[in-house]
Parts: C-alpha cells; structure tokens; sequence
C-alpha cells in the first residue's frame, strides 16, 4: 500500500467519521481501523515469504499486539493464525475462530493448567525454559498430544535501541540462553532425550532492532537445529519459529522497513534455512497493524503557557501509555483538522498537543509543528493501530473509546462497522468494585479461620 493511498483514505474517513457522528462532543475520542490496509499487509507478508521458500510458512499473528476479535478474525480470514501468550489472549483467539492448529502458544511463565489446556486442544507450545521442558515431561506422559513442542532460545546476539523489547540481551528473561556456561550443551541434550521436540524458537525483540540483528539471532537458531539434526542422525527438527519484531516507522507514512526486505535478508544471511527442509512460523505484529490505525481526537480548549500553545485534548496516557511515558522511544505524528474532519491548513506553528490525564506529563507530543489548533478541531493520531487504543490504560477512570473498522465504497464514500463499543460509566463502576460499595466498611459477620471459606 503506498503512503498516497494510505494518507487518501485516512482523509476520507475522519471527514466521514465527523458526518456520521461517530467522532463528537458526546464521543470526543475514537479509534479506526483501516481493513483493506490490513488485508494488504497481511498478503504482503504472505508474499514475501512465499518469494523466498517453498517450506510451509505459518504467519501467526501476535495477539499482544491488537488483542481485538474482530481483527483476529480478519487476519484468520485472510490466512494468518495467532501467537497467545497468556489464557485471555488464548480465549479471544478461540472468540475469533482461529483453530488451535493455527495457534502458538509462547510465555515465559505458562501454568500447569495452561499447558494442560494447550496440549489438550493440540496447540503448539514453545517451552521457555529447562524447567517448564520438565513440566511439559509430565504432562506429555499422562496423556497423548498433537502439539508440535518446541523449545525457546535466546541467542543473546545483542540489543536495539529500545532496551525493554530488546530480548536477545546477555540477561534477557525469554528463553534458554544460549551463551551461558553449559546451556547450549543442555538443550542439544534436551532434545536428544525427548525425540517429541520438533520445533527450535527464537525471537531477538521489537521495535528498535535492527534488521541485520534479526537475521542474525535467525543465523543462531538455524545453526543450532543444524547441530541438533546432526546429533540426532536425523530431521528432529522439522520446524523454526523465527519470531517476529520487524520495526515500523513512527516518522511518515512510507512503509519501511517491509517484509519484504526482511525476507531477502534471511534468505542472504540463512540461506539453509530456507532450502525447504524447514517449515517456518513467524510471529508478526506490530508491522501488520500499526500502519492502519488511527486515533480522531477532539480539541477541547487551547491556551498558551509560556509563550508555548498547548492544544488540550481528550486522547492522551489512557490510548498512547508508551508515548506518554517513554516519549524519546515512542514518537507519534499528530496531525490536524478542522471541526468538520478536513485537513487543517496555514503556517505551521510549534505547539504541544496535551491530553486529559491529570498530570503534567501527558502529552501526544511536545514543541510538533503544526498548522494552529483551535477548539473544535480534531487531532488525527495515525500509526496506532498496534498496542495504543486495544491497550486502554484506565487513568482518572477514562473509558476506554469505541473503535471502528472502515472501507471504501463502491460511491466514493465511507462504510464503518464497529469493532468495540465505547465503554459506558457504568461499566467503569462495575469493574471499580460497584456491585460492593460497603465491602469494606461493615462490620464481618464473623472472624476468618484458615482454611474456611469468607462470606460472600
């Protein structure tokens, strides 16, 4: 999808969200969600690969990041399976309708109940650890299972730019780590113990690693399912999950760096790896969703402090948290339009463009040069459509926004359908403990004894 493309339709759908009222002074804030642009992504990716292997390639989508079921199901629809890390990404999956044939399950702190579930379905699981591989032990002895296993590594090649996604760092939590004293020893052991374990996974971490990095904790796996196989005296391991992580630019509308560019690296830097010997799993996120989303927020009120404007609106910490705290590694793009959704023009200006969070740090951005902001006007928020507005973070008890899907249609006009509601107050009261207001402040009706159950 060109940037062209991608700029045309963001424009025709904040005008169409301003005229059918789902943007307003009732709903100061919404999400939308670009469908064709999701369908484009997820051929690319499937392309892409497609390009340069003729092995089976399951694109599993990571849940973490749109934790939405109609977006799982548009990418299940369009040929993609999901990657879950926890027992509520599991459900919304299985909500979605996604086949547990479809499904990765990756944690580093999986239950025995999780893992029982998952080897119950046939749900593929990567063990994090030694210890949960022991865990696994059991359960792979009690009953019979169709999961593909699969052990975790951590190539502890290095680290991006942004430290806390980095996860191949010499002291990353994810995985067995390759390098230490022994461990490599010890997972070549493991899988020549267990004759079950088929996969090899890794994952060298997000946004802000760069792609040769990738490639080469990929290069590192590879290299140890070579000697594994060797060891073996056979194909034990028939498939690598090489993770996900491709980072999206926060800059402009152009789309870089593509999957495309990621998969012709592998194919230049892990060759063998691609021969066809090896069926693959990615575990893309980001780079699939981010492009397509986009928060409208409207202008409440603007002031001037400091000889500074500050445009005051009502997206702020509780749609873009990572912004907010860490604004030096999360940079978004605002841009501005006018009461009725059309671009805003004139000279621009250096402003801040704040949120409704009660504290001073939250800001969509600060000193961003754009055409003066005015009440009534509405800031566009584009590149969310990966862990912002599906992520609500409840500060100051603000409701989590309606999100909406949008496409073009056949008159030149556009259609919307709504993915999630608005959350109501009374929802907010619900979870805030409403159904108990005087939990704690009557009198118990009678002492606590351990082992007994409370009154309800």
């Amino acid at each position: 999808m060109t940037s062209t493309r991608r700029e045309h339709a963001r424009d025709q759908a904040v005008r169409a969200a301003v005229e059918q009222g789902l943007l307003s002074a009732a709903e100061p804030v919404v999400a939308l969600l670009d469908t064709a642009g999701i369908r484009a992504s997820a051929a690319a990716l499937t392309s892409a690969f497609a390009a340069v292997t003729d092995a089976p390639v399951l694109h599993a989508f990571a849940v973490k990041a749109c934790p939405l079921v109609p977006v799982l199901r548009l990418l299940h629809e369009a040929g993609l399976g999901v990657e879950v890390a926890s027992p509520g990404e599991l459900a919304l999956a299985r909500a979605a309708g996604v086949p547990p044939a479809r499904t990765v399950l990756d944690s580093p702190a999986k239950t025995p109940a999780e893992l029982r579930q998952a080897l119950a379905l046939g749900i593929a699981v990567n063990a994090d650890n030694l210890q949960e591989l022991a865990r696994i032990d059991a359960l792979v002895a009690s009953a019979p299972t169709a999961s593909p296993l699969g052990v975790r590594v951590n190539p502890q090649v290095g680290a991006g730019t942004i430290g806390a996604l980095s996860t191949a760092t010499a002291t990353s939590k994810f995985g067995v780590a390759l390098r230490d004293p022994g461990a490599r020893e010890a997972v070549v052991q493991a899988y020549l113990d267990r004759p079950w374990l088929t996969r090899l996974h890794t994952h060298t971490g997000s946004q802000g690693i760069p792609l040769a990095l990738m490639a080469q904790g990929v290069r590192e796996a590879y290299e140890l399912a070579e000697e594994i196989n060797t060891k073996a005296g056979r194909q034990q391991i028939d498939t690598v999950d090489i993770g996900g992580g491709l980072p999206v630019n926060f800059a402009s509308d152009e789309e870089t760096p593509t999957h495309a560019e990621y998969a012709a690296l592998l194919a230049s830097t892990v060759p063998g790896l691609l021969d066809g010997r090896y069926a693959l799993v990615t575990e893309f996120g980001r780079s699939l969703l981010a492009k397509h989303g986009t928060v409208l927020a409207r202008v409440e009120y603007t002031k001037t402090s400091g000889g500074r404007p500050i445009a005051v609106t009502h997206a702020g910490v509780q749609v873009a948290t990572r912004t907010v705290y860490a604004p030096e590694s999360w940079p978004l793009r605002i841009l501005g339009y006018d009461s009725e959704g059309r671009p805003r023009t004139g000279e621009p200006l250096v402003q801040d463009v704040a949120g409704p969070a009660c504290f001073a740090g939250d800001l969509l951005c600060t000193g961003q040069a754009l055409p003066l902001l005015r009440p009534g006007d509405i800031v566009a928020v584009p590149d969310t459509g990966a862990y912002y507005f599906a992520h609500h973070y409840a500060y100051n008890s603000l409701p989590r926004p309606a999100v909406h899907g949008f496409t073009p249609t056949d008159a030149g006009g556009v259609a919307f359908t709504t993915v999630r509601r608005a959350q109501t107050l009374d929802e907010i009261v619900a979870e805030s403990g409403g159904e108990h207001p005087d939990a704690l402040v009557r009198q118990p009706l009678r002492e606590s004894v351990p082992g007994a159950p409370m009154e309800p």
